[in-house]
């Protein structure tokens, strides 16, 4: 564990530690996992949740609690310490990534684009001078993030980069708009995905590491949203931006496989999220059915609730160990992209299932923003959506079986 970790997790450890739950799993995780767990939930707990509501009402982006993020080393868990990251294996990102989603939605899925979709293509395919430039400074929440991929014309079709980067000279001309970017607005670089050759359809596309301040680059409106909305979300747009060629990420026309390879990982980070706004509605359920008394006793009495308590607790122990299984296979260099899209699919249906559980549970007070129930429900539905719908999710998996049975 990094340094920057270790001195938190000390800090945040003389806290006493309130489980909500009880982590029937818990007693498997290494003493450093355990360690993070409880220093992310004091975070949440502390910094996180007081907060949530007033990100989300007034559209804000959390910025001092990124930054004390950052502090924590959860900005960049799995980038090894010569980078200034954390140093950590991937269960840990998935288990910070839940605990700190748990408080905030919106500061986990900030999170889980620094982590998993800029900071993870650049560590897996670039060079050491890019390595330097454009992960380094971005580990400690100075500076974060964003992946720039799919375009007003097409989102799950990531071979149709409709956007192009025509090579001149020592550099590579930019051209298009990207569409549905996280922290596009605060990101200082993104990683951007472009057709050098046309021809070779999915084979012609390539990524570049764009700054912000390069000029031609310019960002579109920022979208207003259902939920996550201490995120921000909006358009890039490029109008002959001028890229050098040593921004280049990898190979030319290997865009495509480092895609494919990113959205494996950042699908095991946005169930991780989901995960914690499932979580977040257990709690926020059985809080309230232990204090509302009808009938002459609390609901929690009641049969019925018992049953939506026990369903939403099944659902959400089952996605954590598909999530937690997913995260290992990656850290054992093991394959795992069918299990990725089945923890992603399983936490978001989680997430939509509890949340929409817990407004039942509280009645009206559900369906007012008094109670944080009714932002979990707005959080929750996004995450069927990003890095891969579930019916994508569907198709990754199915095709995976199928693959699995021919061979």
């Amino acid at each position: 564990m990094s340094s920057i970790l270790m001195k938190s997790t000390l800090k945040l450890g003389q806290r006493t530690l309130s489980l909500r739950r009880n982590i029937a799993s818990l007693s498997a995780l290494s003493e450093t996992h355990q360690m993070l767990q409880k220093t992310c939930r004091d975070f949440a707990d502390s910094e996180l949740t007081p907060n949530a509501s007033k990100f989300d009402q007034q559209h804000l982006f959390p910025a001092s609690q990124i930054k004390q993020m950052g502090e924590l080393g959860l900005m960049a868990v799995s980038v090894p310490e010569e980078y200034n990251g954390t140093g950590l294996d991937y269960l840990a990102y998935a288990i910070a990534m839940e605990e700190i989603s748990r408080g905030c939605a919106s500061a986990g899925v900030i999170m889980s684009v620094n982590n998993s979709l800029y900071l993870g293509p650049i560590m897996g395919f670039g060079n050491d001078q890019q390595k330097k430039s454009f992960v380094a400074p971005y580990t400690s929440g100075d500076k974060i993030g964003c992946f720039a991929l799919s375009e007003p014309g097409n989102g799950s079709d990531a071979g149709a980069a409709s956007t192009t980067a025509v090579a001149k000279g020592d550099y590579y001309l930019l051209n298009g708009t990207k569409m549905w970017i996280t922290n596009g607005y605060e990101a200082e670089s993104a990683v951007v995905f472009a057709t050098t050759d046309k021809s070779l359809k999915h084979r012609g596309i390539s990524a570049f590491i764009v700054p912000k301040n390069t000029k031609g680059f310019s960002l579109g409106k920022k979208e207003d949203k259902l939920g996550i909305r201490g995120s921000s979300t909006c358009q890039l747009i490029f109008e002959d931006c001028e890229i050098p060629k040593e921004n280049l990420l990898g190979e030319p026309g290997l865009g495509f496989k480092i895609a494919m390879q990113t959205l494996d990982a950042g699908r095991i980070g946005i169930a991780s999220q989901a995960l914690g706004i499932a979580q977040a509605s257990l709690e926020c359920a059985v809080d309230y059915a232990n204090k509302r008394v009808a009938f002459g006793k609390p609901i929690s009495k009641l049969a019925s609730i018992q049953e939506k308590i026990a369903n939403m607790a099944l659902s959400v122990e089952s996605a954590r160990l598909l999530t937690w299984r997913a995260a290992w296979l990656k850290d054992n260099k093991k394959p795992y992209t069918k299990e990725a899209a089945m923890a992603k699919l399983s936490a978001s249906e989680s997430a939509t299932f509890c949340s929409h559980q817990a407004i039942q549970v509280l009645g009206g007070m559900g369906y007012v923003s008094d109670m944080p129930a009714e932002r979990h429900y707005r959080d929750a539905r996004i995450t069927e959506i990003y890095e891969g719908t579930s019916e994508i999710q569907r198709l990754v998996i199915a095709g995976s079986v199928f693959k699995e049975f021919s061979s």
